[in-house]
């Protein structure tokens, strides 16, 4: 069944301002959406993120997207909006400076958003899109039913959140459980970030390619993948420089996942992004080398399981978001996982 139809159908039973509005913002796209106050994704709409093209073009691109949310029947039935943004983000301060958004430099997201004619009088929160992919995993994912859980985003970088004791603890600026950026080779690649040897200068899909080629893979062919995906096609088939490459990844990963469990006692690791798509390839070698990590007995109990909700994890996890209590939320009963703040 189509969002659209999945509305209609869920229509004639939803209560007054039950349904909550979502922006997933990102480098590649621009998504938002209104989600049923049982997790379903009712209605989505997209437009390509203008990355390069300014700020304004970037806010222009997302008032496009709420223009076209405000539009559907169902958005007077909005109770509140969530946002999950690529990062860094300051929730605090409501703002964003997103690596893959050049134009966007503590920008205030939350308040512009909020100024939104469509959007007035709609609570506005704020979260990071690894946060939110914990809230939407917490809500109705493979993190439900766990108290304290690890949600791990693969991707072209590495991204994570925390819940602890039942709830999405995202910290006092909206970082908290920043996997990727944990050092785990002292003496590694230098990062982005400032640092070197971080995890995600080892484990997200770019790293992968990177290290591959550096071993001196070569994908068959003039115009054959040279990406994280062709690395995996590649070893899927057998070749060991490939496999290495993923072998590698997964070390790092969980490396980083070893260290958290041993400071926070988590019990599950929820490993989703395109790099997780690859299943047994990454996931097999990361239970293999957590073991190694985390022998501790309170460590060594987490259990690595794949994401549930692929890429409608963003928006209906910043649909979660919205309904935290606190300064950017309104505190709801029946809520469908405490954000801490």
């Amino acid at each position: 069944m189509s969002h659209d139809r999945a509305a209609v159908a869920h229509d004639q039973s939803l209560a007054p301002r039950s349904v909550l509005a979502a922006l997933d913002i990102g480098g590649t796209k621009i998504a938002g959406g209104l989600v049923g106050p049982d997790g379903a994704l009712l209605h989505q709409v997209q437009l390509p993120t203008p990355a390069r093209d300014g700020a304004g073009a970037v806010l222009d691109a997302v008032h496009g997207v709420l223009d076209r949310l405000a539009r559907h029947p169902l958005w007077p039935q909005a109770r509140a909006l969530g946002i999950g943004s690529a990062g860094p983000v300051d929730i605090a301060r409501g703002t964003v400076s997103p690596v893959n958004i050049p134009g966007w430099r503590d920008f205030p997201l939350r308040d512009r958003v909020a100024a939104h004619p469509a959007v007035a009088g709609l609570p506005v929160t704020l979260g990071g899109d690894a946060v939110a992919m914990a809230a939407a995993e917490h809500w109705c994912g493979a993190a439900r039913g766990y108290r304290n859980a690890l949600c791990v985003v693969v991707s072209t970088g590495v991204g994570a959140g925390l819940v602890l004791d039942g709830a999405v603890r995202p910290g006092p600026t909206g970082n908290a459980g920043h996997l990727g950026h944990i050092t785990v080779d002292l003496d590694g690649r230098p990062c982005s970030c400032g640092s070197r040897g971080c995890v995600e200068g080892l484990a997200s899909g770019t790293a992968i390619a990177r290290t591959a080629h550096e071993s001196g893979w070569r994908p068959a062919g003039p115009d054959a993948d040279a990406s994280a995906a062709g690395v995996a096609a590649a070893a899927l088939a057998g070749d060991p420089l490939a496999l290495r490459a993923y072998d590698l990844a997964a070390r790092a990963l969980a490396a980083g996942i070893a260290a958290t469990a041993t400071l926070v006692e988590i019990e599950a690791a929820v490993i989703g992004g395109g790099v997780a798509r690859s299943g047994p390839l990454f996931l097999d070698p990361l239970r293999r080398h957590l073991a190694g990590y985390a022998p501790l007995p309170f460590a060594a109990r987490v259990t690595v399981i794949p994401a549930l909700l692929g890429t409608d994890a963003g928006l209906v996890g910043a649909a979660a978001l919205a309904l935290s209590p606190g300064p950017d939320g309104p505190a709801a009963a029946g809520r469908p996982t405490a954000v801490a703040r």
